[in-house]
């Protein structure tokens, strides 16, 4: 079950700033996924990971984060139709001795994604994704991020917080934001005020960082737990 820790709505909505009016969600073809090539020896069979990576993109611009954001409840059920069909064609691929590290990410984060759009186990399969991954690289920048990410979205923020640090440390400037949230989870105004000016520093166009640095230092966000 998802623990949330709430922020205030009037905080919410500078979280959500400019993402709550979410561009249109794709229409993606999941049987494109996989390719056929017919060779001297008999058919190739692959898979199109610049496709799945479109969609991927996609879908993490309306549902990397909680809760998800679409134009319409149309489109938000085509996307978990979406990740419900790719996640099972990754299986295939990522359940084997020797998966490949690219594709865990991938499935790991659509596990993710699928737990935001509320599909049953998707939570528990992102995790144990994750956690395969870590378990081959475990200074795999992005797969720090996007499983503090993970972790902090899914109620768990202490827990996000060494995966965030790696990732930061690794150079992915996006960990600082999440590593702000996270401490604003926890009660702590001190670290989510270090961890959000950091990330102003290194991406001083995001507005949203400066609305909550604001929010923070003017006592106009309240933290509570349910």
């Amino acid at each position: 079950m998802r623990h949330l820790q709430l922020i205030t709505l009037a905080a919410l909505a500078l979280l959500l700033g400019t993402a709550a009016h979410a561009r249109e969600y794709g229409t993606y073809d999941p049987k494109r996924l996989l390719t056929v090539t017919e060779t001297p020896s008999g058919k190739k069979y692959g898979f199109d990971g610049a496709y799945l990576d479109q969609m991927l993109n996609d879908l993490a611009a309306h549902a990397k984060n909680y809760p998800p954001q679409f134009d319409t409840p149309q489109d938000r059920q085509r996307a978990t139709q979406d990740v419900k069909v790719i996640s099972g064609m990754l299986d295939t691929l990522v359940n084997v001795p020797n998966p490949n590290p690219d594709l865990l990410l991938r499935a790991a984060h659509l596990g993710s994604m699928g737990h935001n759009l509320e599909i049953p186990g998707a939570a528990d399969k992102a995790n144990a994704l994750f956690q395969r991954l870590l378990q081959l690289e475990p200074a795999h920048p992005r797969g720090n991020y996007l499983y503090g990410t993970f972790l902090a979205g899914a109620g768990k923020p202490r827990e996000a917080l060494p995966y965030l640090e790696k990732a930061l440390a690794a150079g992915i400037a996006d960990a600082a934001f999440t590593l702000g949230m996270a401490h604003l989870s926890l009660k702590d105004q001190d670290g989510a005020l270090k961890y959000l000016e950091d990330y102003k520093r290194r991406r001083p166009g995001d507005a949203n960082a400066d609305r909550f640095i604001d929010a923070i230092r003017n006592g106009r966000i309240e933290v509570r737990s349910r």
